[in-house]
């Protein structure tokens, strides 16, 4: 069911979905993992701290306020209890007492060496100590780099301090809890990570090798993976043999009928040639003639569909040795490259008949002819442009078709027959590559070739 949301939230979610979501498999099913797990350590941890931590924290914080409340209460009473007071508390509690009289209160308030409050440590023993000492001004400090807690009690009879360590007051157990839970989820995260991963591999590779098929590539593929992907795997090997064997049998009876169309139209062309010479006759042995074209553009497509095998080709090489067949006519032709990447993986003879095709249509319709090759990461452009009369817009997807010709521009006279751009097409298609037809900026027709590196 799809919820159908106003336009204004639509289009956030929209701008979320493609900004901040992952676009891989994996980042988006290890974002569903990691959400709900750092949820649940928020919720543990913020559990552990308003239940566990917090309340042994107040308790220890109120047994160290008790404890400094009866050592005061009994030494003001009697100052003479003072020093028996101290070595009880120093030998039992590991809390060192010292009372300051006088001018050395100022000095003693006035130290340097006492450390920040940390709220965290000293949050539960200040509100103790202020509800123990109301009517008392009192201080908590760290010192000695957070070891040792430092009170200050200002009462009537003096100012009292008290050195205790921090053990008293805060339990450490929260960072072994928060290190425990951090440890297991880590651990979890890298062995689904590491799980996904292999799972992801397999989809990966099989796109890969769907996408190399799409290229004219044979790339080998054993499936593996989860049974879902072994299933798409092996229906994909299934559905690639499929097509291997359809475009085999296509290629098959396509040459065989080139080939047996051929026998007798040579017979008829020498049955006509011994005839008297006639308008008749001329007529009849232009149309075989046709004919005879036509097979060779059928045999030149079936050649390129055969078992040509994928290599490296450096495509400023190949172009420039096809520039190099037409450097004698009269049309001017210029080349350029941005001499980046040119090498691609593919069959050379059949994006060098491709790559003919095109720049030979230029060279029939045109006076100037500008080739260029241009190149990145991604991707292969080869541009070839004329002054010709150029294609008009609605009939660009047409001129593809086989055996489609302009009357307007292509004549008998001119040797087409209708399949230079079809058998282009395919060769680039399979390739992975792309067509287009455009306005040329020499006042013809622009032929833009992509195909991806």
């Amino acid at each position: 069911m799809h919820i159908k949301f106003p336009d204004k939230i639509d289009r956030v979610l929209q701008y979320i979905k493609l900004k901040i979501f992952p676009n891989t498999l994996f980042f988006r099913t290890m974002l569903l993992i990691f959400i709900p797990l750092i949820l649940v350590q928020v919720v543990s941890v913020f559990a552990f701290i308003n239940g566990n931590w917090e309340k042994v924290g107040r308790r220890l914080s109120d047994n160290l306020s008790n404890n400094i409340a009866v050592a005061i209460e009994t030494t003001s009473q009697n100052q003479n209890l003072l020093a028996e007071v101290q070595k009880l508390y120093q030998e039992n509690y590991g809390i060192k007492m010292e009372l300051f009289t006088g001018d050395e209160q100022l000095a003693v308030k006035a130290n340097t060496h006492y450390g920040k409050d940390y709220k965290i440590v000293t949050g539960f023993l200040e509100k103790s100590l202020h509800d123990k000492f109301p009517n008392a001004i009192t201080s908590v400090y760290l010192a000695n780099d957070k070891d040792d807690v430092i009170i200050l009690v200002e009462t009537s009879v003096g100012l009292y301090r008290f050195t205790a360590s921090t053990k008293n007051i805060f339990s450490t157990s929260i960072f072994g809890f928060v290190a425990w839970m951090i440890g297991t989820s880590l651990l979890l995260f890298i062995v689904a990570a590491l799980f996904l991963r292999i799972q992801v591999r397999s989809i990966a590779t099989l796109a890969q090798v769907a996408e190399d098929f799409g290229k004219g590539i044979n790339t080998p593929f054993k499936p593996y993976g989860s049974s879902e992907v072994r299933k798409a795997g092996l229906a994909f090997i299934k559905m690639k043999e499929r097509i291997q064997k359809q475009i085999s049998e296509r290629t098959q009876m396509l040459a065989g009928v080139s080939h047996d169309l051929r026998t007798p139209l040579t017979r008829m062309k020498l049955q006509l040639a011994m005839l008297p010479d006639n308008p008749d006759n001329k007529e009849f042995i232009e149309d075989i003639g046709e004919m005879e074209k036509m097979l060779d553009g059928y045999l030149a497509f079936v050649s390129g569909e055969g078992g040509e095998k994928n290599t490296f080709i450096d495509m400023n090489e190949l172009i420039l040795s096809i520039i190099n067949k037409f450097r004698n006519t009269k049309a001017m032709i210029r080349y350029s490259t941005n001499d980046q990447v040119s090498a691609i993986q593919g069959r050379e003879q059949a994006l060098k008949r491709a790559i003919t095709n095109i720049i030979a249509n230029a060279f029939n319709y045109g006076k100037n002819i500008a080739v260029a090759l241009e190149s990145n990461n991604n991707k292969l452009e080869i541009t070839v442009d004329d002054d010709g009369p150029g294609i008009p817009a609605d009939k660009r997807e047409d001129v593809f078709k086989a055996f489609y010709r302009l009357d307007e521009s292509r004549n008998k006279e001119t040797g087409g027959v209708g399949l230079g751009l079809s058998i282009a097409r395919d060769i680039i298609t399979s390739h992975g590559g792309k067509i287009e037809l455009t306005d040329s900026e020499l006042g013809g027709l622009r032929v833009l070739i992509s195909i991806p590196l």
